[in-house]
């Protein structure tokens, strides 16, 4: 027993100095306050550094990260036990070469059958389930709103309302600014092609030419405005700027509005009297629908396997819970989304999503608390609206008035950067004193995608997993000896411990259980 004590203060250590009361006021931790000394580094990261980053410490790298690489040599030797953790996200490919062996596979069910061997109403679920079976793209949540007035109540009908005019009165300016800039590249596009004799000229060769004419001067800065934005090349600006204009003419001509998708499952998302939809391909839809690859990679892509990556735990197993399209997710693929992660075995869900209405929040705040009653940890995304969430609500949360939370089982987590400076916290992030618990990388994170791809993602999307990674390699070496089978050195040690933890605030025990629950440590919940 006596391994425990250094774990738990270096873990409430390690966290608190990660949490946060608000973005416009956070206080950089300075190095003084603390018995170490730490330099921030001053140099760009290297390109093996900006992709691991997030593992890095700040006193050994000058890098704030969660210090992960020197957890792992304070834990070498000692033995793990699995967790399960549920990714209730977008399709996930656990094909991947970095995620085939982390995949969780239900023992209970006999691949391919037909038949629901575990009896627990979905057939064939090896891998986990797909809510929402062939469907990719979705109406956002105030649409559906507005759509279909019945769905809400008053408020929420008003608000989405005001909302959707809002968009069209941007949409109106939208179609005409990037109707313009499409004409504009359009021409430059054109113009390029015919002095280069050919249609895929590169970045490379429109940045070395040298000329006096004034019209290709004036098209070659179009190019690289472009390229600027991160589009490489004008080809690309063309089909994002058509696809701006196209979505921009859709709302104000409310073809958007017109358009069904859920029709497909065969559900009515309004109601709970069918609860078995979908089907058990829980990969992704399409080469672009990358989200939960990326988040399930930050959690458990396998270690020190000399491929890709290196997730954040190991001895973690993933459990693929397709829930979020191309747009909003419902609320009642949400919920049923978490209770599945639950009843097979999940101990961690990562819910990186966010909306800001929710008619049907009461399905999901039953589910929040479900997963409570059974000692599962939900590691929320704040989202990525630079919002203070102690205002203005964001789904989903666990507060209803957002004052009181629910329970104490939801982590919810923004995002914070390389930079040990004023720009640590994420500039999109939201934030919130009481709503936001933790910050973690969520800045130009290197993580897996479909079909054997990986690539950088920024969002709060990412600090979730970061940190969901983090409470599942938390499970190492645990003792599940309860109290009442301790000896009585043990049974002192113990009580000490709980004596301390009792003395933790709220937020504090929070993030506290991300290593001692989540490790099968039940020494408090037994004391």
């Amino acid at each position: 027993m006596k391994f425990l004590k250094p774990i738990i203060f270096t873990v409430i250590f390690t966290f608190l100095l990660g949490s946060c009361k608000s973005i416009s006021t956070i206080p950089v931790p300075k190095p003084s306050s603390y018995s170490v000394t730490a330099i921030a580094k001053k140099a760009p990261l290297t390109e093996e550094e900006s992709k691991f980053w997030g593992h890095s410490d700040l006193v050994t790298d000058s890098i704030p990260g969660m210090s992960l690489d020197k957890a792992y040599d304070f834990l070498q030797g000692k033995k793990g036990i699995e967790v399960v953790v549920g990714v209730v996200d977008s399709g996930t490919d656990l094909l991947h070469e970095d995620l085939k062996n982390v995949a969780w596979i239900n023992s209970k069910e006999i691949p391919s059958n037909g038949i629901d061997d575990d009896k627990n109403g979905y057939i064939d679920d090896i891998n986990g389930w797909n809510f929402l079976g062939t469907i990719h793209k979705e109406h956002l949540e105030y649409q559906r709103i507005v759509k279909d007035p019945s769905i809400a109540n008053e408020e929420s009908v008003k608000e989405a309302t005001k909302f959707y005019d809002e968009k069209v009165e941007a949409a109106k300016k939208n179609e005409k600014q990037y109707g313009q800039m499409l004409k504009m590249v359009s021409n430059a596009d054109d113009a390029l092609s015919k002095h280069f004799d050919k249609s895929d000229y590169s970045k490379d060769e429109v940045t070395k030419v040298v000329t006096e004419d004034t019209a290709l001067k004036q098209n070659i800065e179009v190019a690289k405005q472009m390229y600027g934005f991160g589009l490489s090349s004008l080809a690309q600006a063309k089909q994002e700027l058509s696809k701006l204009v196209e979505n921009a003419s859709s709302m104000l001509s409310g073809e958007d509005l017109k358009k069904e998708y859920r029709s497909v499952l065969g559900d009515n998302p309004n109601t709970m009297d069918k609860k078995f939809y979908g089907n058990a391909s829980t990969g992704h839809s399409i080469k672009d629908e990358a989200h939960g690859t990326h988040v399930s990679g930050i959690i458990g892509a396998s270690r020190n396997n000399n491929i890709g990556m290196n997730g954040v735990a190991t001895n973690v197993k993933i459990m693929a819970v397709r829930a979020v399209p191309d747009g909003d997710e419902y609320d009642k693929d949400v919920a049923l989304g978490l209770r599945y992660a639950v009843d097979n075995g999940a101990k961690i869900i990562n819910t990186s999503f966010g909306k800001g209405f929710s008619p049907k929040k009461e399905w999901v705040y039953e589910a929040i608390l479900y997963a409570a009653s059974k000692d599962v940890l939900i590691v929320n995304a704040a989202g990525n609206d630079g919002k203070n969430m102690d205002v203005e609500k964001t789904f989903p949360n666990d507060s209803r008035d957002l004052v009181t939370e629910i329970s104490d089982n939801v982590l919810t987590v923004g995002a914070m950067s390389a930079n040990y400076d004023e720009n640590l916290p994420a500039s999109f992030s939201n934030y919130g004193k009481i709503n936001v618990d933790v910050f973690a990388p969520g800045v130009q994170i290197y993580s897996t995608t479909p079909e054997g791809g990986y690539a950088k993602f920024s969002g709060t999307s990412m600090a979730a997993p970061s940190t969901a990674g983090v409470a599942a390699a938390g499970a190492i070496a645990a003792s599940k000896v309860k109290i009442t089978e301790a000896g009585d050195s043990a049974k002192e040690e113990l009580a000490e411990l709980k004596k301390q933890f009792d003395a933790l605030d709220k937020r504090s025990k929070l993030i506290l259980r991300l290593v001692l629950v989540l490790s099968g440590l039940d020494l408090f919940l037994a004391i």
